[in-house]
């Protein structure tokens, strides 16, 4: 694609991905697959972003992991092809649930474990085990909020993130804001 508005996404969504945690050419990857209309093979991917067989393949390894983008075969071609997920809730909801996976799930674990060592003890400071204590309550919180939105049908989350703030009027309790 020789457009220079498509370039500009593809370059701007590698910037963010490094922002994100997420290497800049995994991002590229993402945003050529996530734009293009047809499977490609690696080396098509290679040609188009000026990147490495390795890198791409690499990156493609990763994207599959999170389950944007998925290996395809093509009549007649024995080399794979990959394409992305297009359907951005989708998109979000797989992303976020490796995210949660990997980092979050991981730091509640160990939150608790550090927590349950803590207790009791007299040659910690307070504050400390109460500090500790809290995260994993919190994080655990989080990950049980996030549990029960990712249960929701598409719809619902859709009307959700519309309703933005106005959401919490539905709640009892909260006073009307003054407009």
């Amino acid at each position: 694609m020789d457009i220079p508005e498509v370039r500009s996404f593809i370059l701007h969504w590698g910037e963010m991905g490094t922002h994100w945690g997420v290497n800049r050419s995994v991002a590229q990857i993402h945003a050529l697959l996530y734009l293009i209309d047809r499977p490609l093979h690696a080396e098509d991917i290679c040609d188009k972003l000026g990147l490495a067989r390795s890198n791409v393949s690499n990156g493609l390894k990763e994207l599959q992991s999170y389950q944007i983008v998925r290996r395809v075969h093509v009549e007649a071609d024995r080399r794979d092809h990959f394409t992305a997920e297009t359907d951005l809730w989708e998109m979000l909801l797989k992303i976020s649930a490796e995210r949660k996976r990997r980092e979050i799930d991981p730091t509640i674990q160990l939150m608790g474990e550090l927590a349950e060592s803590l207790a009791g003890r007299s040659d910690v400071p307070a504050h400390v085990r109460q500090r500790i204590g809290r995260m994993h309550e919190f994080l655990g919180t989080l990950a049980s909020w996030y549990d029960d939105v990712r249960r929701l049908p598409k719809s619902t989350l859709v009307t959700l993130m519309k309703l933005g703030g106005r959401v919490a009027r539905l709640l009892p309790g909260v006073p009307k804001p003054k407009n």
